[in-house]
């Protein structure tokens, strides 16, 4: 049969006879379609209907941080990650804040945020007069076009009207910004509604052209901060005394500040914990990595997100960080999802806020970790020691082999790919 990806009705197949049709093209070999038959970890209705084209599932490993404290509660961390030393890292970081009472937060408002974007305008500041003058009008609308979430205690908060201006200093667009307490969900399909709902009597009031409406993702309304504190002497290493390395992760925060390529890679570290704990709550990590990402460059360029700095009097380390966190404890995958639920007994949650608090503080802890260690014995050192168990897997180590072999990596001065499958094959040998 041709190899071609064109393939009619492909979404109206069952997945066996969609990972046919897969073979029958030369995209899949039998052992690989075989596999792909055998992967599950929800149920196939489910897994079927939350998209489309569904062949398999794709599997991650789940594990847990220990503890943190996050506002005085003890807390278990889910999370969902292929990298080896994310996990031990974080887990590290917590422990170091526990003396002093673990992280803390705070969390003003959360509220989802959409848009309706207008132009073809004749006078913006009179069409943006005119909006305000009618914010109560806008509510009621809002209240109409979705009543439930009303009923829930939620729905539209508040009103904003913006002139956005061209490359050329023109007036272009006028964008109306609605804020919503969507409650426990994350939101999307509320905000949407609404959006959809008062959208018409807008473009009516204004005699202009819609562009569209729909959420935004930049969540600016719902930020949360945790912030911990961390005794110089348990800093120490056998090289630098506890202050030193202090003024040094200081020094390296303020450094991501001040150079996009060192920022990057820093905001990454944080990730590394945050996208492990949103993928394992069910949680779209596409929306928080894109909000948190535009929110490092707020200021006009893309800076490190955390903030550390040193308290003398009390001889301890102090962190902060800000981020954008707008995340769903009920509603679309989280409720077909068996794991996402899991995880919030897990993490011991009841509310989408709570999640929030603690997901925050997870990145702030994530961040002390890296940065601690490349400060002081480099980030190899650590990672490499937990990337011996990959490459014993890789070099095709299985069962017990994996922690032999792993732990011969783990001796030698470097460590790769050939040296792991050296071992194996000798660790074979010795036992045939």
């Amino acid at each position: 049969m041709e190899q071609t990806s064109k393939i009619s009705k492909f979404y109206q197949k069952t997945r066996s006879e969609r990972l046919d049709l897969l073979k029958a093209h030369g995209f899949v070999s039998e052992n690989s379609a075989d596999l792909l038959m055998t992967t599950t970890g929800i149920s196939e209705d489910v897994a079927n209907h939350l998209i489309e084209n569904q062949i398999s599932q794709f599997s991650l490993p789940m594990g847990v941080a220990l503890n943190f404290i996050v506002d005085g509660q003890e807390c278990v961390i889910p999370m969902a990650i292929e990298e080896p030393s994310v996990i031990a890292a974080c887990s590290n970081a917590a422990r170091f804040t526990r003396s002093t009472g673990g992280f803390k937060t705070s969390f003003p408002e959360r509220l989802q945020t959409g848009q309706m974007i207008f132009y073809q305008i004749a006078d913006f500041a009179n069409a943006k007069q005119l909006v305000d003058s009618r914010v109560d009008e806008i509510k009621q609308l809002a209240e109409l076009a979705h009543p439930s979430i009303v009923v829930r205690g939620g729905g539209l908060v508040d009103v904003e009207t913006h002139i956005i201006y061209n490359e050329k200093d023109q007036a272009e667009y006028l964008t109306v910004y609605l804020y919503v307490d969507v409650k426990e969900a994350m939101g999307a399909n509320i905000v949407n509604t609404i959006l959809e709902g008062v959208t018409p009597a807008i473009q009516e009031w204004l005699a202009a052209e819609k562009l569209m409406s729909i959420l935004s993702n930049y969540n600016t309304r719902s930020l949360v901060t945790a912030t911990c504190e961390i005794p110089f002497d348990l800093l120490a290493t056998n090289h630098l005394d506890g202050q030193s390395v202090a003024q040094k992760i200081v020094k390296a925060a303020h450094y991501a500040k001040l150079d996009p390529y060192r920022a990057v890679t820093h905001n990454k570290g944080i990730m590394n914990g945050i996208d492990a704990v949103v993928m394992a709550t069910g949680n779209d990590y596409r929306a928080i990595e894109a909000g948190i990402h535009a929110y490092a460059s707020r200021n006009g360029s893309y800076q490190g997100l955390t903030t550390w700095q040193l308290d003398l009097d009390k001889q301890m380390l102090e962190g902060q960080l800000t981020l954008p966190l707008l995340l769903g404890s009920l509603g679309g995958a989280i409720n077909a999802l068996p794991l996402a639920k899991i995880s919030q007994e897990l993490m011991q949650v009841d509310t989408a806020e709570q999640m929030a608090r603690i997901i925050c503080a997870v990145g702030l802890a994530q961040n002390f970790a890296a940065v601690r260690a490349l400060v002081t014995e480099g980030i190899q050192k650590g990672h490499m020691s937990l990337h011996a168990n990959a490459l014993a897997i890789h070099a095709g180590a299985t069962g017990e082999e994996i922690e032999l072999v792993a732990s011969r990596l783990r001796a030698l001065e470097r460590m790769n790919l050939a040296k792991a499958t050296e071992l194996l094959t000798e660790l074979r040998q010795q036992n045939s």
